[in-house]
């Protein structure tokens, strides 16, 4: 199978491109400054000249604090993007698989989010990410779109890396225990992304690591699996506050038989972990 990735420059796009190689894909790599897909034009001339079976968007504004600022530089990407690479999805006749966020969620609930929930976003990250969703949805071709939460993987920043470089430098560290989530590894992630590319389901679909922890027991598990001498307080959301407003309950689980399961969040972050430690040898 033919898969181009966009995004793939990216955390998540880069695990999606190995996996597709893996599970013996021929995948059409397209990071960020080989393809912008804010310009439909470019994204319409990429998609027919590689001619895929399936693509796979990754490509995303992330930067959750900075879209409050800079809301239609972060539209451009999440909601117009992910309609220009779903149109010509489209016109091509190929299923379309769109990675969205958790953030897409109010966080007011207590019980697991499920693929049928209501949406209410809180930031304008969360906003734009639905707004792509539905431009996904407008778009009328095969598609699924694929939420995930709380992503770290080793090809780019995120919180264990994080973690890991404060525990190293410091006695101590303040991570908030009133945000739950899902941690996901990117790599256990980006396989079952490529599972959905090949034979769906399609619709929308929850994928995120099983069990649920606060950011707080995150960085406790952390330092225990890294046996890192560092002392985890408590903080709440308002002691910590950020630009961006976070759901402060968004565990996600799927109601569908169909969907693919990834491993416990514990799993990920050994994964994570074995995978890290050779690549840094190696620097």
């Amino acid at each position: 199978m033919r898969l181009v990735v966009t995004g793939a420059g990216g955390m998540l796009g880069q695990d999606v491109v190995r996996a597709a190689r893996a599970a013996g894909h021929d995948p059409v790599a397209l990071s960020r400054a080989q393809l912008d897909v804010t310009d439909p034009n470019a994204v319409a001339s990429a998609v027919d000249d590689a001619r895929p079976d399936a693509l796979v968007n990754c490509a995303a504004w992330t930067d959750v604090d900075g879209a409050e600022s800079h809301r239609a530089e972060a539209a451009a990407v999440n909601a117009a993007g992910a309609g220009h690479v779903a149109m010509a999805a489209a016109d091509t006749g190929v299923p379309l698989v769109y990675v969205s966020t958790d953030y897409v969620f109010d966080g007011r609930g207590r019980e697991p989010y499920g693929e049928s929930a209501p949406t209410g976003p809180l930031s304008v990250y969360g906003a734009t990410k639905l707004d792509g969703e539905r431009a996904v949805e407008r778009a009328g071709g095969d598609h699924t779109i694929a939420r995930s939460s709380w992503l770290f993987g080793t090809s780019g920043p995120n919180f264990v890396e994080t973690m890991l470089r404060l525990g190293a430098e410091r006695d101590s560290v303040s991570v908030v225990t009133d945000q739950v989530g899902c941690p996901t590894f990117t790599g256990h992630l980006a396989g079952a992304v490529v599972m959905l590319a090949e034979a769906g389901p399609r619709g929308v679909v929850h994928l995120a690591g099983a069990g649920s922890c606060s950011w707080h027991d995150f960085a406790v598990e952390i330092f225990r699996q890294a046996a890192v001498n560092c002392r985890v307080d408590a903080a709440t959301t308002a002691e910590m506050a950020r630009p961006a407003p976070r759901p402060p309950y968004s565990v996600m689980a799927s109601e569908r038989a169909d969907a693919p399961r990834l491993p416990d969040w514990r799993q990920g972050l050994a994964a994570y972990l074995a995978e890290r430690a050779p690549a840094r040898a190696s620097a």
